[in-house]
């Protein structure tokens, strides 16, 4: 069976995963919505230009839709969209269609396409019921709108077990939900973290981190979703006079930088270190580095960063809101929630 597969951009994390399914002998094409995150970008969120250090393209077929470049597109993107895609599925037919969540107008545009065409459509997103936010009535009208969105689709492909359950509370039916987790490359991750390992003290020092101050780690982009001011105030707390005090580190980057710096030195100034951002390969030596990992996202619907982390054998912190908690963490074994 062949399968499209439409992505808005090249993703690190999901190149992966792609490359493992045609590895293995699926006949997976991917089509992007643009080619920006393939090169050097500025990455709004971050704050800065980025240029991912993996091979983002490789070992897979793919195909890049025209970009947004003309002012009739970028007026009506959705339909520059389904245009481009009908046009490129109708000369080149596939089985069944495999989407990446519903909001995007990319996506959305897939949708219509794969009903137009009478294609099955496979479906795999992010989302749990604690990603609503509001009150009764926006959850009831969401559930109203997905409920019937979701009759289109052939197969949910679930991500984790509150995905899972989202999916069932909207309509699905349990033999149409399979499970595609969210996953990072472990090998990847293991053997760069344990190529780290013999350099930690090295990075200690760099870092002016004595070697006895337990170190704490929060990796992401310093926006407000992310909760870094939270763990800011909390490495506060964390200090006693007869202990070390611990280290927050700050991995990442983003608009909040300034102001949590600010507040750092009011605060904490000898408890909080900002690195900046940190590429993929450069990624695993702080794993490796840090005694405790945690994300104190406000609103995260899986963090990918908790795969990754915990493939340097870390205990990772998480909130109630952190969609990859129900599946990774196991509380006293490899953290808490």
């Amino acid at each position: 069976m062949r399968v499209a597969y439409c992505l808005t951009h090249p993703i690190q994390y999901q190149a992966p995963l792609i490359r493992y399914l045609t590895s293995g002998g699926a006949d997976v094409h991917v089509i992007y919505g643009t080619d920006t995150t393939s090169k050097t970008y500025h990455d709004q969120e971050f704050g800065q230009k980025v240029s991912w250090d993996i091979p983002l393209l490789d070992g897979y077929p793919h195909t890049f839709l025209p970009d947004l470049s003309s002012p009739e597109s970028q007026k009506d993107s959705h339909a520059h969209y389904h245009h481009h895609l009908l046009t490129h599925l109708t000369a080149n037919p596939v089985d069944a269609l495999w989407v990446h969540g519903w909001n995007h107008p990319f996506t959305l545009a897939a949708w219509k396409v794969a009903r137009e065409l009478r294609l099955p459509l496979l479906l795999r997103g992010e989302t749990f019921l604690g990603c609503i936010r509001g009150g009764w009535f926006r959850r009831w009208a969401h559930r109203q709108v997905y409920h019937r969105r979701f009759r289109q689709v052939a197969a949910f492909l679930a991500v984790g077990s509150l995905n899972r359950q989202l999916y069932l509370n909207y309509g699905a039916r349990e033999e149409q939900i399979f499970s595609v987790p969210y996953a990072v490359d472990n090998q990847f991750f293991q053997d760069r973290a344990a190529e780290a390992k013999p350099n930690r003290s090295s990075l200690r020092s760099a870092l002016g981190i004595a070697e006895d101050r337990p170190i704490v780690l929060f990796c992401g982009k310093l926006i407000a979703k992310k909760g870094a001011e939270s763990l800011i105030r909390a490495i506060v707390m964390c200090r006693q006079a007869d202990q070390p005090k611990p280290v927050l580190l700050i991995v990442g980057d983003g608009e909040l930088r300034p102001e949590l710096e600010r507040l750092a030195n009011t605060l904490a100034p000898d408890c909080v270190r900002f690195v900046g951002f940190k590429n993929q390969t450069e990624l695993p030596a702080f794993y490796d580095l840090c005694d405790l990992f945690v994300i104190p996202s406000l609103f995260e619907p899986w963090g990918l960063v908790v795969n990754e982390v915990m493939n340097a054998g870390k205990p990772v912190i998480a909130t109630d809101v952190v969609g990859s908690a129900a599946d990774l963490i196991k509380p006293g074994l490899n953290g808490a929630v």
